[in-house]
Parts: structure tokens; sequence; C-alpha cells
């Protein structure tokens, strides 16, 4: 008896056992269980850019603490309020450089405060941005962005992605639980 926990496994379904209980598919095996616990949080899945060097050990897929990237250069990508407060709490460090990078042209879904607060980076000069920005690749020294249609190089020691998360929908569907979807404003 207890909880049993299995790592780095995607549940792919759930279905009703006819022996009673449930049936838990995974990506690694199949478990019966009188009963299941969903834990998912409100991130779902981090959404990932899709580009060669994604998988370096510098990529991460959240910022859990800004002073340890203090003295080094990070590359944020991403548009959204979570971006752009990576972005400064990382340039926040003494002698840290970063970049924010973001594929849209403005900064139109974030927080009036962040607003102000990044304007406020970027003239003082602690926080480069860049729009109309896509990653191309990332290699162990930099990333190879294309802003605005041509390629640049950019230098760096940790790439943080910040672009959102890809719920379970369809999985969360298929066992009968309804999921609303909010836009959030400004």
């Amino acid at each position: 008896v207890g909880v049993h926990m299995k790592y780095r496994e995607s549940v792919t379904s759930i279905d009703k056992d006819p022996q009673g209980g449930f049936v838990v598919t995974t990506s690694k095996s199949q478990y019966r269980t009188m009963s299941v616990l969903l834990a998912i949080g409100r991130r779902g899945t981090p959404r990932k850019l899709g580009v060669e060097g994604e998988e370096l050990p510098k990529v991460v897929y959240r910022l859990v603490d800004p002073a340890q990237y203090r003295g080094q250069r990070v590359l944020v990508v991403g548009g959204g309020d979570s971006a752009v407060e990576a972005a400064l709490a990382c340039a926040s460090e003494q002698g840290t450089e970063v970049t924010l990078a973001y594929r849209g042209e403005a900064f139109n879904r974030i927080k009036a405060a962040n607003r102000e607060r990044l304007e406020a980076a970027r003239a003082e000069g602690s926080l480069d941005v860049l729009t109309s920005t896509d990653v191309a690749r990332i290699v162990p020294d930099h990333a190879v962005l294309v802003v605005a249609g041509t390629e640049r190089r950019v230098r760096n020691d940790c790439v943080i992605v910040q672009a959102g998360g890809i719920l379970p929908t369809e999985l969360l569907r298929s066992i009968g639980i309804e999921v609303e979807t909010k836009f959030g404003s400004s």
C-alpha cells in the first residue's frame, strides 16, 4: 500500500478496468489501480522550440533562482509575463548579461507593470530586447537567432525558454474532464 512514483513516463490514456478500477497506460508500461490522482499543475508540459541544440544541458524551461546565473550570459526566449519576469530577474543579478528574444513584434500580452519595468531596463541598458526574432539553433557557446530576417549569433551560457506550456487537453477530455480555456488580459 502507499504511493508508488514512476518518473519520466507520460500518461497516454486512462481507461476503466472491466474488473474494477482503472488501467493507466504510459509511455513505458500499463498499470492497474483502484484510483487515479491527477497532479498535472497549471503549466502542463513546457512548449519546446523544436530547434537543433535544444537538448543541451544549458537549456531550461523555468527559472528557479536568478542568482544561479549571476555573472553569466543568459538568453531568455518568450514574450509573455513569465519570460519578461525571468529576463528582468536575471538582469538584476550583478554582472549578468541578458538578452530577451521574442518572435512577435511587440509584447502585447504582458501586464502594464511588466511593460514599464521592461522598458526601464531596456533604456538603462541592463537588458537587450530582440523582437521579431526566432531561434534557429543552439550550440554550446551561443544561439543562432534570426532577427527580422537576418541571422545573428548571441553568445550565452544558458537559455531559459518561457514559451508557455502544452496542456494535456485531449487526455483530460478522454477521461471525462471538461476543459474551459480562459484568456487573461493585460
